[in-house]
């Protein structure tokens, strides 16, 4: 596989997410509506009354209280309790907005915390996605959420809790979403890394991270920092702790505006930190990188798993690969993260680096799904 630069693609904006008059509003994810509504319906196990509120913590400390619009206690034929928390996705285009997010909640014999999926909350059926194949597609953080909420009510080391999270009507509103093609059937995903859902696929997200880079132009900073998020960002402030945080820019899907931005501010080094997903994405020259607008090409992946000098089965296993995530885990299985992430990383350099032209310096780091943990780059950050 030899290996060719890809046309320079930043596609427009779905139509949804054009035109807002208004500010707009965040709103709670999946996982921190199925967290409100568990502690709720624990609240309700224990003491007997159902509850009209909860407070919840964020994974990033904060605490927020959520209306409980259902509280419902069963004596038989065991103790249990069920509640509802209805989603408020905010002016994020999101299927779920109104979504009954329901947690059934009883005893179990042994202490500790069981966690299941019910109706309308999807199965895994395909690896790549950092849960078992097999079980509900309930993400990390939320599980970690529920599991410090119930633990507010509850001793979990000394009592056993049973908790089914479902979604009535969650397998209709998957049928809106790239989960079946991901592998999850029958249902949503119970999502979120940080609780909170902010508008990032509109055009006014858009023109906040264009604000951004102005900002820290203005303040007289020469290199920008893109992140795709939260845990990129933290990865890239322990990677660049010299730099003030101004510098640190959370671009979402919108590279290309940011890069854009970067050139017209006289800005001198843009570096880019990502997981393996979006690092994909921008190497096939995507600078967009919403999901209805591109996908993984994989047949990138496979040239660059021949490159690093996978084998013949390993190439045809990341041309099969059910995601980004998915090929970045074969990578590690086979000892070739590193040498492939190099490649990647690389090859993002060279796409931002042709996209920006010739006044910048580029530099590109592949961190892991925690974003704790440097795995690859494009020569800066040496193994």
């Amino acid at each position: 596989m030899t290996y060719a630069e890809p046309p320079l693609r930043e596609p427009d904006l779905p139509r949804t997410a054009k035109v807002r008059p208004v500010a707009l509003r965040t709103g709670w994810t999946t996982g921190a509506c199925a967290t409100a509504a568990a502690k709720a319906a624990v609240t309700a196990l224990v003491t007997g009354v159902p509850p009209t509120e909860v407070e919840i913590g964020l994974p990033a400390g904060r605490r927020v209280t959520f209306a409980v619009a259902r509280c419902d206690l069963t004596a038989r034929p065991e103790p249990a309790a069920e509640a509802v928390v209805v989603k408020d996705a905010g002016d994020d285009p999101d299927v779920t907005h109104g979504a009954h997010l329901t947690a059934t909640v009883g005893w179990r014999p042994r202490p500790g915390l069981e966690l299941a999926g019910g109706d309308g909350v999807g199965t895994v059926t395909r690896p790549g996605l950092g849960l078992a194949v097999g079980g509900p597609a309930i993400n990390d953080t939320p599980r970690r959420m529920i599991g410090q909420a119930v633990a507010e009510v509850v001793d979990l080391a000394e009592v056993g809790v049973r908790v089914v999270i479902s979604v009535p009507g969650g397998e209709v509103m998957a049928r809106k979403t790239t989960n079946r093609r991901l592998g999850i059937v029958g249902g949503i995903s119970i999502l979120g890394t940080t609780g909170v859902v902010r508008p990032f696929s509109t055009a006014s997200w858009r023109a906040s991270v264009v604000q951004a880079v102005h900002v820290m132009a203005a303040q007289g900073q020469r290199t920008v920092v893109l992140c795709t998020g939260g845990r990129t960002e933290r990865a890239a402030r322990a990677l660049l702790p010299e730099l003030p945080e101004v510098c640190f820019v959370e671009v979402g899907d919108f590279t290309g505006a940011a890069v854009t931005a970067a050139v017209g501010d006289a800005m001198t080094g843009v570096v880019f930190v990502g997981m393996a997903g979006k690092l994909a994405k921008l190497a096939a020259g995507i600078l967009m990188t919403h999901y209805t607008r591109s996908k993984v090409d994989l047949s990138l992946l496979g040239a660059v798993t021949a490159e690093a000098g996978g084998d013949a089965d390993l190439v045809a296993a990341v041309l099969a690969a059910n995601t980004g995530r998915h090929a970045y885990e074969l990578w590690e299985a086979a000892g070739l993260l590193r040498p492939a992430g190099d490649l990647l990383c690389a090859r993002v350099r060279q796409v931002l680096r042709r996209f920006a032209g010739p006044t910048l310096t580029v530099d590109v780091a592949m961190v892991d799904f925690t974003g704790e943990r440097l795995v690859a780059s494009s020569g800066r950050w040496p193994a």
